[in-house]
């Protein structure tokens, strides 16, 4: 017990071959990090500008696109500056800051996701009282519960994680998590465990929730080839989006708890990362083309852009003449 301490200093898992690739996985990495901030902030720019696109449903996704944004900035940073100075070490502060960042991001995701079903259930189900349900001041008290139930729940859990002694100083992942950080500890994880089922349960009956109004929604669409066309525009995306995320979501629950060490490692590695790389990049791309309003106004952005840029370099070069 007496060579149990708080950590200043954590090493975190060395991935193969970065001695031979490490400048190719900053390079990818980078990359992967610019088009994400630079796809999710365009389509939160469009649905903010456009009028046409104050809907619930798109104020839903733009918040869908920021916790993208939010929960990559909590991994991309990080793995970039172990990427170049080829140091996979970690403060605990920043440690317990990770966790928190990923952990609450990953949770939001859940939870933005139940209100999107939510809305499309409304929309499709019970289209004549869309208005009267889906009100202004509804629409914000869904947003604040998208964004505060899952960040109460991660700060309890990343506080009780973090509250315990450690006995041990390596974490045998990419980046910091909830339950990897509760192993560095000899001490009894029993609070932890209930806290961790607390949040399980919580979190799966939100999942049950949207598999349930989804089983009410394709019942409603045989009926109606407009609630048809609905469902293929608007909640299609939300189910690959949904079913993405859930298994990786769950995997890596099931990993980190109950995991064997005869897993491969590039498989737990690419789990991991399915997790802060697949849903900023995928959520996205599916809505933006898939959804014929935010595809239309996403190109005559890019487009009034592109001429915007076009008419400024003429005219700069018509004033030196």
């Amino acid at each position: 017990m007496e060579n149990m301490s708080y950590p200043v200093i954590l090493t975190l898992m060395v991935p193969k071959e970065t001695k031979s690739y490490r400048h190719v996985y900053f390079i990818c990495f980078l990359a992967l990090y610019l088009f994400i901030l630079s796809i999710n902030i365009l389509l939160v720019g469009v649905i903010f500008m456009e009028k046409a696109l104050h809907e619930p449903m798109y104020i839903f996704l733009s918040h869908l696109c920021i916790n993208g944004v939010y929960g990559a900035t909590g991994f991309y940073p990080k793995m970039l500056s172990d990427l170049i100075l080829d140091s996979y070490v970690i403060s605990f502060h920043m440690c317990a800051l990770q966790t928190y960042v990923i952990y609450s991001s990953l949770l939001s995701e859940i939870t933005i996701l139940t209100v999107m079903s939510y809305d499309r259930y409304v929309a499709i189900c019970k289209p004549l009282d869309y208005h009267s349900k889906l009100t202004k001041n509804t629409c914000v008290k869904l947003i604040l519960f998208s964004w505060i139930v899952p960040n109460f729940f991660a700060v309890i859990a990343v506080l009780f994680a973090n509250l315990r002694s450690f006995c041990r100083y390596h974490i045998d992942k990419l980046y910091c998590d909830n339950w990897s950080v509760v192993k560095l500890s000899c001490a009894s994880s029993f609070v932890n465990n209930i806290i961790g089922y607390a949040i399980a349960v919580t979190f799966v009956s939100f999942i049950v929730f949207i598999i349930v109004s989804y089983v009410k929604l394709i019942s409603a669409c045989k009926a109606s080839l407009e609630n048809r066309r609905k469902f293929w525009q608007t909640c299609l995306p939300h189910l690959f989006t949904l079913i993405n995320f859930t298994f990786a979501f769950l995997f890596d629950f099931m990993y980190n708890r109950y995991g064997a060490n005869d897993i491969p490692e590039s498989l737990r590695n690419f789990l991991a990362l399915e997790l802060v790389v697949v849903p900023p990049v995928f959520s996205p791309l599916i809505y933006g083309l898939n959804i014929r309003a935010v595809r239309k106004r996403v190109f005559i952005s890019c487009v009034a852009a592109r001429v915007n840029s076009s008419q400024k370099v003429h005219n700069l070069i018509m004033y030196k003449n």
